[in-house]
Protein backbone atom coordinates (compact mmCIF):
# COMPACT_ATOMS: atom_id res chain seq x y z
CA UNK A 1 0.00 0.00 0.00
CA UNK A 2 2.67 2.32 0.85
CA UNK A 3 4.47 1.95 -2.50
CA UNK A 4 0.96 3.27 -4.37
CA UNK A 5 0.46 5.89 -2.07
CA UNK A 6 4.34 7.21 -0.47
CA UNK A 7 2.43 10.36 0.34
CA UNK A 8 -0.50 8.92 2.05
CA UNK A 9 -0.82 10.39 5.84
CA UNK A 10 -3.70 8.31 7.35
CA UNK A 11 -3.55 9.54 11.04
CA UNK A 12 -4.46 12.85 9.87
CA UNK A 13 -8.04 11.89 8.99
CA UNK A 14 -7.97 10.22 12.63
CA UNK A 15 -6.72 14.11 14.43
CA UNK A 16 -9.49 15.96 11.77
CA UNK A 17 -12.01 13.22 13.62
CA UNK A 18 -10.68 14.12 17.04
CA UNK A 19 -11.27 17.86 16.46
CA UNK A 20 -14.53 17.52 16.34
CA UNK A 21 -15.38 15.59 18.61
CA UNK A 22 -17.18 12.68 16.61
CA UNK A 23 -16.96 8.83 17.48
CA UNK A 24 -16.14 6.31 14.40
CA UNK A 25 -19.63 5.47 14.89
CA UNK A 26 -20.41 9.11 13.95
CA UNK A 27 -18.16 9.26 11.50
CA UNK A 28 -20.12 6.78 9.78
CA UNK A 29 -23.32 8.34 10.02
CA UNK A 30 -21.58 11.61 8.41
CA UNK A 31 -20.51 10.29 5.92
CA UNK A 32 -23.78 8.26 5.35
CA UNK A 33 -25.66 11.58 5.05
CA UNK A 34 -22.73 13.43 2.82
CA UNK A 35 -23.08 10.18 0.32
CA UNK A 36 -26.80 10.33 0.00
CA UNK A 37 -26.76 14.50 -0.89
CA UNK A 38 -23.99 13.93 -3.33
CA UNK A 39 -24.97 10.95 -4.52
CA UNK A 40 -21.49 9.18 -3.69
CA UNK A 41 -21.20 5.13 -3.76
CA UNK A 42 -20.14 4.41 0.20
CA UNK A 43 -21.75 2.06 3.14
CA UNK A 44 -19.52 3.43 5.49
CA UNK A 45 -19.08 2.33 8.87
CA UNK A 46 -16.95 1.94 12.13
CA UNK A 47 -14.66 -0.57 10.66
CA UNK A 48 -14.15 0.83 7.28
CA UNK A 49 -13.32 4.32 8.95
CA UNK A 50 -10.53 2.61 11.56
CA UNK A 51 -9.17 0.69 8.51
CA UNK A 52 -8.57 4.18 6.72
CA UNK A 53 -8.01 5.93 9.87
CA UNK A 54 -5.04 3.27 10.62
CA UNK A 55 -3.34 3.38 6.73
CA UNK A 56 -4.41 -0.17 6.34
CA UNK A 57 -7.06 0.81 3.82
CA UNK A 58 -6.77 3.28 1.06
CA UNK A 59 -9.83 5.13 0.83
CA UNK A 60 -11.32 5.18 -2.40
CA UNK A 61 -12.62 8.61 -5.03
CA UNK A 62 -16.15 8.72 -3.07
CA UNK A 63 -14.93 7.77 0.32
CA UNK A 64 -11.72 10.65 -0.28
CA UNK A 65 -14.49 13.44 -1.45
CA UNK A 66 -16.69 12.36 1.34
CA UNK A 67 -14.36 13.30 3.88
CA UNK A 68 -13.30 16.42 2.45
CA UNK A 69 -16.56 17.40 2.72
CA UNK A 70 -17.07 16.27 6.17
CA UNK A 71 -13.77 18.64 7.23
CA UNK A 72 -14.19 20.83 4.77
CA UNK A 73 -10.35 20.54 3.65
CA UNK A 74 -8.79 19.31 0.46
CA UNK A 75 -7.00 16.27 -0.46
CA UNK A 76 -3.99 17.34 0.45
CA UNK A 77 -4.79 19.34 3.59
CA UNK A 78 -6.21 15.48 5.12
CA UNK A 79 -2.65 14.15 3.77
CA UNK A 80 -4.31 11.99 0.87
CA UNK A 81 -1.83 13.12 -1.67
CA UNK A 82 0.49 16.01 -2.12
CA UNK A 83 -0.37 19.49 -2.59
CA UNK A 84 -1.09 21.14 -6.12
CA UNK A 85 0.88 24.28 -6.52
CA UNK A 86 -1.05 26.66 -5.02
CA UNK A 87 -2.97 24.03 -2.58
CA UNK A 88 -2.96 24.20 0.74
CA UNK A 89 -0.41 21.58 1.57
CA UNK A 90 -0.94 19.11 4.81
CA UNK A 91 -0.39 20.09 8.39
CA UNK A 92 1.65 17.64 11.17
CA UNK A 93 -1.12 18.41 13.35
CA UNK A 94 -4.60 19.88 14.01
CA UNK A 95 -5.49 23.30 16.03
CA UNK A 96 -7.86 22.92 18.15
CA UNK A 97 -11.03 24.47 16.96
CA UNK A 98 -11.84 27.77 18.32
CA UNK A 99 -15.71 26.52 18.67
CA UNK A 100 -17.60 23.48 18.42
CA UNK A 101 -19.69 24.48 15.40
CA UNK A 102 -17.62 26.08 12.65
CA UNK A 103 -18.98 28.56 10.35
CA UNK A 104 -20.37 27.56 6.40
CA UNK A 105 -18.36 29.22 3.92
CA UNK A 106 -20.09 32.15 2.09
CA UNK A 107 -22.27 30.26 -0.63
CA UNK A 108 -20.77 32.51 -3.70
CA UNK A 109 -17.48 32.64 -2.40
CA UNK A 110 -17.48 28.97 -2.62
CA UNK A 111 -19.05 29.07 -6.37
CA UNK A 112 -16.76 31.13 -7.47
CA UNK A 113 -13.97 29.10 -5.55
CA UNK A 114 -15.05 25.97 -7.51
CA UNK A 115 -15.18 27.73 -11.24
CA UNK A 116 -11.45 29.40 -10.43
CA UNK A 117 -10.20 26.02 -12.04
CA UNK A 118 -11.75 27.55 -15.44
CA UNK A 119 -8.53 29.08 -17.12
CA UNK A 120 -8.09 30.75 -20.51
CA UNK A 121 -6.64 28.10 -22.90
CA UNK A 122 -5.97 30.60 -25.60
CA UNK A 123 -5.51 34.60 -25.64
CA UNK A 124 -9.28 34.92 -26.79
CA UNK A 125 -11.54 33.43 -24.69
CA UNK A 126 -12.43 35.50 -21.01
CA UNK A 127 -12.47 32.96 -17.90
CA UNK A 128 -14.16 35.77 -15.75
CA UNK A 129 -16.76 36.53 -18.26
CA UNK A 130 -17.30 32.62 -18.10
CA UNK A 131 -17.36 32.52 -14.56
CA UNK A 132 -19.73 35.57 -14.13
CA UNK A 133 -22.33 33.56 -16.37
CA UNK A 134 -22.36 30.62 -14.47
CA UNK A 135 -22.49 32.01 -11.21
CA UNK A 136 -25.27 34.63 -12.18
CA UNK A 137 -27.39 31.48 -14.07
CA UNK A 138 -26.83 29.39 -10.27
CA UNK A 139 -28.02 33.03 -8.50
CA UNK A 140 -31.45 32.74 -10.77
CA UNK A 141 -31.70 28.72 -10.44
CA UNK A 142 -31.30 29.23 -6.57
CA UNK A 143 -33.74 32.08 -6.50
CA UNK A 144 -36.71 30.41 -7.37
CA UNK A 145 -37.13 28.27 -4.23
CA UNK A 146 -36.69 25.14 -3.43
CA UNK A 147 -39.72 22.86 -4.13
CA UNK A 148 -36.94 20.30 -5.92
CA UNK A 149 -37.16 19.92 -9.91
CA UNK A 150 -39.94 19.41 -12.49
CA UNK A 151 -40.26 16.46 -14.73
CA UNK A 152 -42.82 17.18 -17.34
CA UNK A 153 -43.74 14.04 -19.92
CA UNK A 154 -45.02 15.25 -23.40
CA UNK A 155 -46.72 12.13 -24.98
CA UNK A 156 -48.76 11.67 -28.19
CA UNK A 157 -49.34 9.96 -31.79
CA UNK A 158 -46.88 11.27 -34.36
CA UNK A 159 -47.97 14.35 -35.99
CA UNK A 160 -50.13 14.72 -32.84
CA UNK A 161 -48.43 18.63 -32.36
CA UNK A 162 -46.35 16.47 -28.73
CA UNK A 163 -43.23 18.79 -29.82
CA UNK A 164 -44.78 21.73 -31.02
CA UNK A 165 -46.25 22.08 -27.36
CA UNK A 166 -42.63 20.71 -25.50
CA UNK A 167 -41.23 23.60 -27.05
CA UNK A 168 -43.47 26.16 -25.93
CA UNK A 169 -43.28 24.68 -22.44
CA UNK A 170 -39.30 25.11 -22.70
CA UNK A 171 -39.57 28.22 -24.47
CA UNK A 172 -41.74 29.15 -21.57
CA UNK A 173 -39.65 28.01 -18.45
CA UNK A 174 -35.95 27.91 -19.56
CA UNK A 175 -35.98 23.99 -18.94
CA UNK A 176 -33.91 21.95 -21.00
CA UNK A 177 -36.22 20.01 -23.69
CA UNK A 178 -34.86 16.06 -24.30
CA UNK A 179 -36.40 15.02 -27.64
CA UNK A 180 -35.72 11.11 -27.89
CA UNK A 181 -35.32 11.94 -32.04
CA UNK A 182 -33.05 14.20 -31.44
CA UNK A 183 -31.43 12.56 -29.01
CA UNK A 184 -30.73 9.32 -30.50
CA UNK A 185 -31.85 9.37 -33.89
CA UNK A 186 -28.89 9.24 -35.84
CA UNK A 187 -27.21 6.33 -33.51
CA UNK A 188 -30.90 4.74 -34.39
CA UNK A 189 -30.46 4.89 -38.23
CA UNK A 190 -26.85 2.97 -37.88
CA UNK A 191 -27.55 0.31 -35.17
CA UNK A 192 -30.78 -0.46 -37.52
CA UNK A 193 -28.38 -1.12 -40.40
CA UNK A 194 -26.04 -2.98 -38.26
CA UNK A 195 -28.56 -5.19 -37.48
CA UNK A 196 -29.54 -6.27 -40.98
CA UNK A 197 -32.85 -3.37 -40.99
CA UNK A 198 -32.94 -0.32 -42.38
CA UNK A 199 -32.45 2.80 -41.28
CA UNK A 200 -35.53 4.39 -40.98
CA UNK A 201 -37.36 1.30 -40.43
CA UNK A 202 -39.81 2.15 -37.08
CA UNK A 203 -42.47 -0.76 -37.46
CA UNK A 204 -40.75 -3.35 -37.65
CA UNK A 205 -40.70 -6.19 -34.86
CA UNK A 206 -36.39 -6.12 -34.96
CA UNK A 207 -36.51 -2.64 -34.07
CA UNK A 208 -39.61 -2.40 -31.62
CA UNK A 209 -37.81 -5.21 -29.99
CA UNK A 210 -34.03 -4.41 -30.55
CA UNK A 211 -33.72 -0.84 -30.57
CA UNK A 212 -36.67 1.00 -29.43
CA UNK A 213 -35.85 -0.05 -25.65
CA UNK A 214 -32.29 1.72 -26.67
CA UNK A 215 -33.96 4.74 -27.26
CA UNK A 216 -35.98 5.33 -24.37
CA UNK A 217 -32.99 4.01 -22.42
CA UNK A 218 -30.64 7.23 -23.17
CA UNK A 219 -33.83 9.35 -23.17
CA UNK A 220 -34.49 8.77 -19.72
CA UNK A 221 -30.88 8.49 -18.72
CA UNK A 222 -30.49 11.99 -19.73
CA UNK A 223 -33.56 13.12 -18.20
CA UNK A 224 -32.09 11.82 -14.69
CA UNK A 225 -28.46 13.66 -15.43
CA UNK A 226 -30.38 16.45 -15.23
CA UNK A 227 -32.56 15.69 -12.41
CA UNK A 228 -29.85 14.76 -10.35
CA UNK A 229 -28.28 18.26 -10.58
CA UNK A 230 -32.08 19.55 -9.48
CA UNK A 231 -32.56 20.89 -13.15
CA UNK A 232 -36.04 20.42 -14.26
CA UNK A 233 -36.26 18.46 -17.85
CA UNK A 234 -39.06 18.51 -20.56
CA UNK A 235 -39.26 15.24 -22.34
CA UNK A 236 -40.28 14.48 -26.10
CA UNK A 237 -41.69 11.43 -26.71
CA UNK A 238 -44.29 9.43 -28.24
CA UNK A 239 -44.36 7.55 -24.82
CA UNK A 240 -47.31 5.31 -26.15
CA UNK A 241 -45.65 1.93 -24.69
CA UNK A 242 -44.92 3.66 -21.72
CA UNK A 243 -48.40 5.32 -20.51
CA UNK A 244 -50.30 2.43 -21.28
CA UNK A 245 -48.18 0.83 -18.32
CA UNK A 246 -49.26 0.99 -14.76
CA UNK A 247 -46.09 -0.64 -13.35
CA UNK A 248 -43.81 1.23 -15.72
CA UNK A 249 -45.53 4.57 -14.49
CA UNK A 250 -45.83 3.58 -10.95
CA UNK A 251 -42.03 2.77 -10.75
CA UNK A 252 -41.12 6.19 -12.37
CA UNK A 253 -43.30 7.90 -9.81
CA UNK A 254 -41.78 6.56 -7.15
CA UNK A 255 -38.42 6.91 -8.43
CA UNK A 256 -39.05 10.94 -8.87
CA UNK A 257 -41.00 10.83 -5.32
CA UNK A 258 -37.67 9.50 -3.79
CA UNK A 259 -35.58 12.14 -5.38
CA UNK A 260 -38.18 15.09 -4.40
CA UNK A 261 -38.68 15.41 -8.52
CA UNK A 262 -42.53 16.68 -9.37
CA UNK A 263 -43.89 15.31 -12.36
CA UNK A 264 -46.64 16.36 -15.19
CA UNK A 265 -47.72 14.05 -17.58
CA UNK A 266 -49.01 15.17 -21.13
CA UNK A 267 -51.03 13.50 -23.50
CA UNK A 268 -51.10 15.12 -26.58
CA UNK A 269 -54.50 14.14 -28.37
CA UNK A 270 -55.72 15.04 -31.99
CA UNK A 271 -57.41 14.01 -34.89
CA UNK A 272 -56.11 11.42 -37.61
CA UNK A 273 -56.62 14.02 -40.92
CA UNK A 274 -54.74 16.56 -39.16
CA UNK A 275 -51.78 13.95 -37.66
CA UNK A 276 -51.74 12.94 -41.40
CA UNK A 277 -51.22 16.47 -42.71
CA UNK A 278 -48.48 17.22 -40.41
CA UNK A 279 -46.47 14.37 -40.87
CA UNK A 280 -47.10 14.69 -44.72
CA UNK A 281 -45.85 18.27 -44.26
CA UNK A 282 -42.99 17.49 -42.43
CA UNK A 283 -41.91 14.20 -44.49
CA UNK A 284 -39.61 12.58 -42.73
CA UNK A 285 -37.86 9.05 -43.90
CA UNK A 286 -38.74 7.86 -40.64
CA UNK A 287 -42.65 8.66 -41.73
CA UNK A 288 -42.14 6.84 -44.81
CA UNK A 289 -44.42 3.28 -43.85
CA UNK A 290 -46.88 5.64 -41.97
CA UNK A 291 -48.20 7.53 -45.40
CA UNK A 292 -47.48 4.23 -47.61
CA UNK A 293 -49.80 2.38 -45.49
CA UNK A 294 -51.83 5.25 -43.65
CA UNK A 295 -55.06 3.00 -43.74
CA UNK A 296 -53.03 0.84 -41.54
CA UNK A 297 -51.26 2.51 -39.76
CA UNK A 298 -54.26 5.09 -38.78
CA UNK A 299 -56.48 1.57 -37.70
CA UNK A 300 -54.12 0.96 -35.09
CA UNK A 301 -54.36 4.34 -33.40
CA UNK A 302 -56.10 4.35 -30.14
CA UNK A 303 -57.82 8.18 -30.27
CA UNK A 304 -59.93 7.23 -26.63
CA UNK A 305 -56.22 6.17 -25.35
CA UNK A 306 -54.88 8.20 -22.07
CA UNK A 307 -51.88 8.02 -19.65
CA UNK A 308 -51.87 5.10 -16.75
CA UNK A 309 -52.01 7.26 -13.37
CA UNK A 310 -52.48 11.28 -12.75
CA UNK A 311 -52.04 13.25 -16.31
CA UNK A 312 -53.24 15.94 -18.13
CA UNK A 313 -54.79 16.09 -21.65
CA UNK A 314 -53.96 18.43 -24.38
CA UNK A 315 -56.58 18.81 -27.05
CA UNK A 316 -55.28 19.63 -30.46
CA UNK A 317 -57.54 18.70 -32.47
CA UNK A 318 -57.55 20.58 -35.87
CA UNK A 319 -54.80 21.90 -34.14
CA UNK A 320 -56.50 24.44 -31.98
CA UNK A 321 -53.64 23.94 -29.18
CA UNK A 322 -50.81 24.88 -31.31
CA UNK A 323 -52.74 27.91 -32.81
CA UNK A 324 -52.75 29.22 -29.43
CA UNK A 325 -49.36 28.59 -29.02
CA UNK A 326 -48.68 30.43 -31.88
CA UNK A 327 -50.62 33.24 -31.17
CA UNK A 328 -48.64 33.19 -27.65
CA UNK A 329 -45.76 33.43 -28.93
CA UNK A 330 -46.22 36.13 -31.30
CA UNK A 331 -47.38 37.79 -28.22
CA UNK A 332 -44.91 37.29 -26.00
CA UNK A 333 -42.06 38.44 -29.01
CA UNK A 334 -43.99 41.83 -29.27
CA UNK A 335 -45.36 41.08 -32.78
CA UNK A 336 -48.42 42.34 -34.16
CA UNK A 337 -50.01 43.40 -37.50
Amino acid sequence: MARKHPDWKPDLLRMHREEIGLTLEDTGEKLREIAERHGFNIAANFQTIWGHEKGSVYPGPHYRRAYCRLYRCNEAQLGFRKALPGEDAPVESVPAPASAERKLPNQPDAVRKALSSIREGTDDVDSEALRNRVVNAWSRHTATGTDGPTVVLVGGYAGSGKSEFAKFLGGLTGWPILDKDSLTRPLVDQLLVALGGEAHDRSSDLYREKVRPLEYRCLMESAWDNLDCGISAILDAPFIAEFSQTEWMQRFQNRCRSKRVSVATIWVECDVESMREYIEFRGAARDAWKMEAWEEYASGLDLKFRPQGPHFVVDNSLGAAVALVDEARDVLSGGGL
